[in-house]
């Protein structure tokens, strides 16, 4: 099921599936959101939860206890329920099942909340821990965005544009994307801009540490962009299908990192996750802009 908000600036739509966006448009029809050709990336904006990016051979342990999981955890693949609509505002969850269990032994409800202010779309995940110990777990944004935005751009058109002054770290990862424990800087290659090329994705995902906390996908001789905020994130991957001229950019806020290489991760010692107590209540919010 689709559900769709908008005001007077912008429309969304959202669907149960995995309570993900699939439409962002402004008042002129532009849509600005990853329209999913499979012939590239069939998905558009998956939500991240419990655990983002891969775990080694597919597997974790707690309480002395193996478990397995896909890539990403299982939010992405699961259908949401509709919790409250609004002419500007929707707000979905999923609540632990039989199923979930087997794969994240946990009570739990997690929601999101999709709200429009002006311009701006306002994302919230909210995490209940409904069990008796405590909760460990990561999650993020995946959302991709249209590049070009506008006809007669290329996708070299387009840069992602960095606050004044920034430095940032490149986050160390294998050939098959898992954390290698080095970082190194990353000093961006005009100023405080990335320009985009198909090639800097050849091999997969940036992924950066210790960096600003928004960004801006815009063309120099563009109008349209979009503003990425992320203030409670640690984490900003930046990807689209590697040796491709995929038409796309994703800029994903991530709370935590994939697993480290060749180690099956303890999930309560491994770094970056949040740790809910019972009965607690976690809650990360950033937001979409378009421009």
């Amino acid at each position: 099921m689709r559900v769709r908000i908008q005001n007077e600036k912008m429309s969304v739509e959202v669907q149960t599936a995995g309570g993900s966006l699939c439409s962002i448009r402004d008042t002129e029809g532009t849509e600005y959101l990853w329209q999913g050709d499979p012939a590239y990336w069939s998905e558009q904006a998956p939500n991240l939860f419990p655990y983002v990016a891969r775990m080694t051979g597919g597997k974790y342990v707690l309480d002395g206890k193996t478990y397995e999981m896909g890539i990403h955890g299982f939010v992405r693949t699961s259908e949401l329920e509709v919790a409250e609509l609004s002419a500007d505002s929707v707000r979905v969850f999923l609540e632990d099942s039989a199923e979930t269990r087997k794969q994240y032994p946990y009570h739990f409800r997690y929601e999101i909340e999709y709200r429009l202010s002006g311009a701006e779309l306002q994302v919230a995940y909210h995490v209940y821990n409904r069990d008796g110990k405590t909760m460990y777990f990561g999650l993020g944004g995946h959302p991709g965005f249209r590049v070009p935005l506008e006809e007669g751009l290329a996708f070299e058109d387009y840069y992602i544009q960095f606050p004044a002054g920034s430095h940032m770290r490149k986050v160390g990862l294998t050939p098959d994307c898992f954390i290698n424990g080095e970082t190194e800087a990353f000093p961006l290659e005009a100023g405080d801009i990335l320009p985009l090329r198909h090639s800097l994705f050849d091999d997969d995902a940036i992924v950066l540490c210790e960096m600003p906390k928004e960004v801006c996908l815009m063309a120099g001789p563009g109008r349209k962009g979009v503003r990425v905020s992320y203030p409670q994130m640690n984490y900003l991957g930046l990807w689209h299908k590697p040796l491709s001229d995929a038409p796309y950019v994703c800029i994903e806020p991530w709370l935590s990192l994939p697993s480290r290489k060749g180690r099956i991760e303890d999930l309560a010692a491994q770094p970056d996750l949040a740790a809910l107590e019972p009965g607690g209540h976690y809650c990360n919010r950033w937001t979409i802009g378009i421009l």
